[in-house]
């Protein structure tokens, strides 16, 4: 019988491996892993065993989303456990594999990818997110600040950091529901074009744009980046949270393009997620196929040094690099926390297997960032531009700039 084989797993479990979990099958029984359990997890059905026997942040995220299995208790409390069953189940095993980059990426599939994860609903969004709907890593200086403060902080730390300033041209790549083309306009005087792939945030944040009354200042587009059109027609270039998309194999693409759309003498940000993995292979105990499985189809994390050699090979320049890593494990918690507030609200809006998916990958993530199996960095690179002392750079000798006020 499957349930005396469970049972008996979950007796040598508690032997080794205590945790505060209690464990009720489907039968009845039930077993407790230590004498106070904080965590109660049930195995709803018999199907439930295989994805528990063999566990991994993928299999268990799998059962919890598809009704296989529920959990009660917090969810950061929750995700810990995952991960320790998964650590313990994966003795015998190979953590990460090599990713599949052939058959992937296509520009049909990358917008199906983007409408997938963004085309839920932007009220959806805006449960858990800051006003200004920025879906990024935030910018805390303290540490102390609510998620609305740091991710402004955020927004002006890359304005400050691309030297913004009245009367240039700004491409956004991937530009959300418009909050940075927004702010970069309005606080530093740009005129901004803001690109994505997403129906439900072209419209919204042509609304934002309207609404801001900046209308002659802020043109949104639903256009994919590599098809934005001109050579140096840009001074500044931001890219937040979007190269996560591109996929390995066209990371150098996808730089030849910032590098074509860069004036010389321009500026570049790109602000993305990368893996730890020094071979850009999936980490996480399975957690990277659980988001490729559900949240991110075709998401693929190249390591920092992957992403910094492709950026040298087209022609870029890389002047400072910065992990954001804390940050972003900050913000994925504030973001977890909000959901887990309005669970109800967001099941009613997304369906239950939705909910259920952005409550795993949002508490997952920001227990990844926390644990270092994922990183985030900000690259900043220009374009050198030929001049009489060299290859001239438009940015000063020290990083002071990026700190001081605006």
């Amino acid at each position: 019988m499957i349930e005396k084989q469970v049972v008996k797993y979950l007796e040598g479990l508690r032997k080794r491996l205590p945790l505060p979990l209690r464990v009720k099958l489907w039968d009845g029984s039930e077993v407790a892993l230590d004498d106070k359990p904080r965590v109660e997890l049930r195995l709803n059905d018999a199907a439930s065993a295989r994805h528990f026997l063999k566990p991994s942040m993928a299999a268990l995220g799998e059962a919890f989303v598809e009704g296989h299995i529920d959990v009660d208790g917090d969810i950061r409390e929750i995700v810990s456990i995952a991960e320790h069953l998964a650590r313990d189940g994966d003795d015998q095993q190979a953590r990460g594999r090599l990713p599949s980059w052939l058959a992937r990426h296509t520009r049909k599939s990358d917008r199906k990818a983007i409408e997938y994860h963004y085309d839920v609903s932007n009220e959806f969004y805006s449960l858990w997110l800051d006003p200004r709907m920025v879906y990024s890593c935030a910018y805390f200086r303290t540490g102390e600040e609510d998620l609305e403060t740091a991710q402004v902080q955020k927004l002006d730390h890359v304005c400050r950091k691309l030297m913004l300033a009245p009367g240039q041209t700004l491409l956004d790549i991937g530009c959300g529901w418009g909050a940075m083309a927004i702010h970069a306009a309005s606080r530093y005087g740009v005129k901004a074009v803001g690109v994505t792939l997403s129906t439900n945030q072209f419209e919204l944040a042509r609304e934002r744009v309207r609404a801001a009354g900046l209308e002659d200042r802020v043109e949104i587009r639903l256009q994919d980046y590599r098809d934005v059109p001109g050579d140096g027609s840009f001074d500044r270039i931001s890219s937040i949270g979007m190269f996560e998309h591109v996929g390995l194999k066209n990371l150098r693409g996808y730089f030849d393009t910032v590098h074509r759309l860069l004036k010389p003498g321009g500026i570049a940000m790109n602000h993305g997620i990368t893996s730890s993995d020094a071979d850009s292979r999936s980490v996480g105990l399975g957690a990277g196929d659980f988001i490729d499985m559900y949240v991110f189809p075709d998401g693929e994390l190249p390591h920092v040094s992957l992403a910094i050699r492709e950026l040298s090979a087209a022609g870029l320049e890389l002047t400072d690099a910065e992990s954001l890593r804390r940050h972003y494990a900050r913000t994925l918690w504030h973001w977890s926390d909000r959901f887990e507030r309005n669970i109800a609200r967001s099941t009613a809006l997304a369906g239950e297997k939705r909910a259920r998916i952005w409550r795993v990958y949002l508490a997952g993530c920001a227990h990844a960032f926390a644990h270092g199996w994922i990183n985030i960095y900000q690259l900043l690179a220009v374009k050198p531009q030929p001049g009489a002392s060299g290859a001239e750079s438009p940015l000063p000798l020290s990083r002071e700039y990026m700190y001081r006020e605006p």
